[in-house]
């Protein structure tokens, strides 16, 4: 596009986490601005800027909307380890517990008066827009003025992973580019490559990790999510074949103390592993994605999942899920889950 002389002034890259969308955004602006630039490579060059959601904190004042710079430091920290990480990552990057974090009418305002003076090198200025999903309508009205009238030689690259809550107008103001998830030969090459790691377990790995170079980067890590998940899936299954209630009652309080998003997540978690383990029973190894560790239990798990409980199975997940993003209580909903499991694990064709 800039060899042919049609580079748009604001692109949206649209695509799953973790497949590269940022780290994208993050190269092209640093072609633009050169890449031999010092500043550039450590990613401080004055005409490149960031926007990312933020959150409120106790020291900042009844009127002060947060804005980007008063998380530099915190954003300089977490790209410099790479341009691959998650939502969750970020949000305790800067200790936003349990707070949402959204882009505020403050950061537009900031973005206005820093766009609207003159470059530094007499070349392109460009904005970073993380998550753009995640501004606030005021926030949003405000960008989309700025896209309506862009100040000169600025390009936009905005970083998303959920277009379908931006504003028709603001999306109708991009050029569009979908960001695909990564092949699996790719991911299982630079495992291997860059990471270390043998042939085999690479493999395995890049089948597991659905297109997410980020989630791969996770699952190297000791003492992953997925681990925990994988000893709370084990636990609920063993403890509803047993019909142990006292148990169910005890798991159920330990993810009640989970926040949402992770309550969420695990009963994504679950989902996948019974469908790992309804196809386990099929005898075509080719169609599983597990690690080893989840494979060593669905070998004697499998076949309590079968064609008479896989569908309602999957409704309670589901029916799970949209009560937790319902803010039902979660003790309530993990025990009546657990205890419904004991009912669907003695079903059989």
């Amino acid at each position: 596009m800039v060899n042919e002389q049609r580079l748009p002034h604001a692109i949206m890259l649209c695509g799953p986490t973790g497949v590269g969308k940022l780290a994208l955004a993050t190269a092209f602006a640093s072609y633009l601005l050169g890449w031999d630039n010092a500043m550039v490579k450590k990613l401080e060059h004055p005409d490149l800027h960031f926007t990312y959601p933020t959150i409120k904190q106790s020291w900042m004042g009844s009127d002060h909307k947060p804005i980007s710079d008063d998380f530099s430091r915190e954003w300089h920290e977490i790209m410099s380890d790479g341009p691959y990480f998650s939502m969750d990552q970020w949000l305790a990057a800067i200790g936003a517990e349990n707070q949402q974090a959204i882009i505020t009418a403050g950061e537009s305002d900031e973005l206005v008066r820093k766009l609207q003076l003159k470059s530094s090198q007499g070349g392109y200025k460009v904005s970073i827009i993380w998550l753009p999903e995640r501004m606030n309508d005021e926030c949003a009205n405000k960008m989309l003025k700025l896209l309506e009238e862009p100040p000169r030689q600025t390009v936009f690259i905005m970083v998303c992973e959920e277009p379908d809550k931006l504003l028709d107008t603001i999306r109708s103001r991009v050029q569009r580019i979908d960001v695909g998830k990564l092949p699996t030969d790719i991911i299982s090459q630079a495992l291997v490559e860059r990471r270390g790691i043998d042939a085999e377990q690479a493999q395995r790995l890049s089948r597991m990790v659905d297109g997410s170079w980020l989630r791969a980067l996770q699952e190297l890590q000791t003492g992953t999510e997925n681990e925990q998940f994988l000893d709370l899936f084990i636990l609920l299954m063993r403890q509803a074949y047993m019909r142990n209630v006292k148990d169910l009652k005890r798991w159920s309080e330990t993810m009640a103390a989970f926040g949402r998003e992770k309550q969420k997540r695990f009963l994504r978690y679950f989902l996948r592993m019974i469908r790992e383990s309804f196809i386990y029973n099929f005898k075509h190894p080719e169609l599983n994605y597990m690690s080893q560790e989840e494979e060593n239990f669905t070998r004697n798990f499998a076949r309590f999942v079968n064609e008479a409980n896989i569908l309602p199975i999957n409704d309670l997940a589901n029916l799970a899920i949209r009560d937790i993003g319902q803010n039902a209580n979660a003790k309530i909903v993990f025990f009546d889950f657990a205890l419904q499991m004991i009912v669907l694990l003695k079903q059989t064709k």
